[in-house]
This record gives structure tokens, sequence and C-alpha cells, in this order.
């Protein structure tokens, strides 16, 4: 037989479920305080709808209470951590839910403390970097670490208080001359073009970006990193100050051009592209240089014009060691080490091409399919190539006749062309060591540019 009392009292708490399902989510909480017969499932006025309680719990989710089947268990209402209605859920201790009288806390969860939003949408991500220190710099191997030309290794700006620029006209003005410098970049800066002087570190803060054309030219001890470098050629050659039609892409400016015997250079955790002419270029008897943790690529391009033109090639020839064959200011120069760096979308070449000097590669990845050809010996080289990882790309290796190249340890995958050379390279005078290459793609592709 039917209570009439019961049966009153249910359609009242029908009634108020109906009423209560469009109050606004922040008005929740309020029903909990009713919820003192948790026995019966008598007390939350909403508890029918099981929507309070199990939320709040700094609103990452507020999941709790979506489904109201009865309150089975309906915990939440211990759990309104920061919400206004779960922390009152009293009614929470009936583990029947006969009806619903458990989760009383709380209409629609709305209580949750996150930070960021109403019915558990917000609690996102937490708190913001600071934006003002960057990540540590890698360990420094390679060349760069050499003494020699009267630099015992490359430490560029010290300990020299940081200075924060923001414009590119601040960061010419900070880069120039030899005094040392520690210069922090923020924020994406207009396109233009910036010489860097000797004892310098450049460091990228929270996606930084230089656009344009830096120019490391007789610069010493200079250290570049964390930081993206766009050149002025994206998608299309003819946007750099420099073109001259007549000419093609060669007649625009690098990304990053090192010139005029700079020596004790490192570049670590760059992104490097869309250089009108190439994206880093060393040439003219520069020496003593580490390129590491960098991603080169490009925006896709042709180069339709001139009397250099490459056609469908485009001209995307990522990095050049020496500007010619045979050139005197070389001879004994142009050392440079590579390590775990990538190759990626759209680079058609020149990764690197190579003159004169001893030039180590370890630990990189090329994925550039659709490519020319990858890593070249040229004229009077001698290049290690070892625990590499080249997928999907052609002629991998190009091991030219005037230039020596040893090749070992080295994973291929899905590529065409020459995989071999067995020339004698070099033996590095500096301490490193090399991964395993089954791991350098996994390595590489998380690690590679600004972090």
């Amino acid at each position: 037989m039917r209570h009439p009392i019961r049966a009153t009292l249910l359609a009242c708490l029908l009634a108020c479920a109906c009423q209560s399902s469009e109050v606004d989510v922040d008005a929740g909480g309020s029903g909990g305080a009713t919820g003192t017969g948790g026995s019966t499932g008598t007390g939350g006025q909403s508890g029918l709808m099981g929507t309070g309680g199990t939320v709040g719990t700094g609103g990452v989710t507020n999941t709790g209470g979506s489904t109201g089947t009865g309150g089975v268990t309906n915990t939440g209402g211990t759990g309104g951590k920061g919400g206004q209605g779960g922390s009152i859920g009293t009614g929470g201790a009936v583990t029947t839910g006969t009806g619903g009288a458990t989760g009383v806390a709380g209409k629609s969860g709305a209580g949750g403390a996150g930070a960021a939003g109403r019915s558990g949408t917000g609690g996102a991500g937490g708190a913001t970097p600071s934006c003002s220190t960057p990540p540590p710099a890698s360990a420094l191997v390679g060349w760069a670490a050499v003494s020699g030309m009267g630099v015992t290794t490359t430490t560029g700006g010290g300990t020299a208080t940081p200075q924060t620029v923001t414009t590119e006209s601040a960061l010419t003005s900070a880069a120039g001359g030899t005094g040392a410098a520690v210069i922090y970049v923020k924020g994406v800066l207009a396109a233009g073009k910036i010489n860097v002087g000797s004892n310098k570190t450049i460091v990228g803060l929270c996606g930084a970006e230089i656009h344009g054309h830096l120019g490391l030219g007789g610069s010493s001890n200079v250290i570049i990193r964390n930081i993206k470098i766009v050149g002025y050629g994206v998608g299309n050659c003819a946007l750099d100050p420099d073109y001259d039609s007549s000419v093609g892409c060669s007649s625009g400016n690098d990304a990053v051009t090192v010139n005029g015997a700079s020596h004790h250079l490192w570049f670590d955790h760059c992104d490097i592209s869309d250089g009108t002419d190439g994206n880093l270029d060393i040439t003219n008897g520069s020496d003593f240089v580490t390129v590491s943790w960098t991603k080169f690529h490009y925006t896709n391009r042709s180069d339709n014009s001139g009397n250099d033109s490459t056609g469908a090639e485009g001209h995307r020839f990522s990095n050049l060691i020496g500007a010619d064959d045979g050139l005197a200011i070389d001879v004994g120069h142009l050392n440079v080490t590579w390590h775990h760096d990538w190759w990626a979308d759209n680079v058609n070449q020149r990764m690197p091409r190579t003159r004169a000097g001893k030039i180590h590669l370890f630990n990189n990845l090329f994925t550039a399919t659709g490519d020319s050809y990858c890593t070249n010996a040229g004229d009077g080289t001698h290049l290690l190539v070892e625990s590499n990882v080249y997928s999907g790309v052609k002629a991998p290796l190009q091991p030219d006749s005037d230039g020596d190249m040893l090749a070992k340890n080295n994973i291929f995958t899905n590529t065409s062309g020459t995989t071999t050379a067995n020339g004698t390279g070099f033996s590095p005078t500096y301490s490193y060591s090399a991964d395993a290459a089954s791991g350098v793609q996994a390595a590489v592709q998380a690690g590679a540019g600004p972090q």
C-alpha cells in the first residue's frame, strides 16, 4: 500500500526537479542544505537528477551527476572541493540512492573552484608560463667546443645580465659590437636584416621568432638558441627585398649567413626555414661551428625566373658549406659538427653540401621526401656520417670523387639511390657519444627545434 504522505512528497520532488533544470549553473549548491535525511533519500530537493556533488573538484571535468542514475553511489557530495554545492552534500552517505538522495549538493556542479569555468569547462591548463626564463641549453659537443683561432671554447655572452628585446630594431642594437651580451628575444619580430657581433648569446623566449636575415660576418664566440628564424622567401622568393628576377632565388638572402671567417658559433634548438638562397650557409673561412637539435624546412615554392633558375626545385637548398671549389681562405677551415638535426618538409638538397672542412654528422634525421639528394662530400672535404636515419628520401649519400666520406651505422628506410660510402673520413679530436641509430628518429622529432 502506497503511503499518502510519501506519494505527496515524491510529487513535490518531481516538480522541484523539473524547475531546477533551468537554473543558472552558478546557482549550484543551494539545494544541499536540506539533505539531512540521507537515510531515506528524501534529502536534496534536486537530488533526483543526481547532478551535484561528484564534481566541483576544481572544475577540471565536472563529469559528476551527469547521468543521475538514481544516485547509486553519488559519493560526490563528499568531494565538492572548492564547489559550494558539493561541500554540503550531507545526504551523500546513503548508498541505496532510493530517491537520488545523494548528490544533493550543487544543482549542476557549479561550485568547482577550477579557475576557468562554469560547469567544468574550465580549470584547463593551470598557470601560464612566465616567459621570462628560457629552457636550459644542451651540452656543447663538437667543433664549437674545440680551442682554436685564439678562442678556447664557445661561451657567447657568458654571465652578462640578460636584456629582453621585443622589436627588430632593439635586437639590432643589442646584437651589434663585440661587448658581451645575453639577449632574450620575446615575440614575433618584424622582418629585417640583423647583424650579430662577437660575444653574444641570443635566446628565444616563449615562441619567439626572427624574420628576414641574420648575418654573422667576422663574428666569434656566439650562441643562438631556442628560437625560430624565418627567411624572406616564404613560398615566394620575390618577397625578399634583394631578389633579382633576372637571377632567381639565389639572388636573395639566406635565413642565416655565416661568413667572413666567423668562428666558435653554436646554433642549438633552433627552427630555421625559408631562406631565399639557403637556410644556414657557412662560407669564407668560417670555422669551429656546432649545429645541434635544429630543424630545417621550407614552404613549398618554385624558382621559374632568371639565369640561375632551378624551376620546380625552388632553390630549396638548405645548407651550403664552402662557396666554391678551391678557395684559399677555406683551406684548414670550415670544420662543422651537425648532431640531432632534422632536415624536414620540402628541403630539396644540401643537407649539407660540403667543401674543404672536416664535417661530422651524427644522430641526424632526414625525412625530406621528394628531394634531389641529402648529404654530399664535395671538393677537399672529409665527412664522417654516423648513426643517422634517412627515411623516405632519394640519394641519401653523395660521395663525390673529389671529396671523402666515411659512413657507418646509419639506417636507411624506404630510400633510393646511394647508401654506401667507403672513404676514410676523419677522427674527431673532441669527445662525443653517438646514440644508437634505432632511437634517433623518435628523439629528434621530439626534441629538435625550440623548446
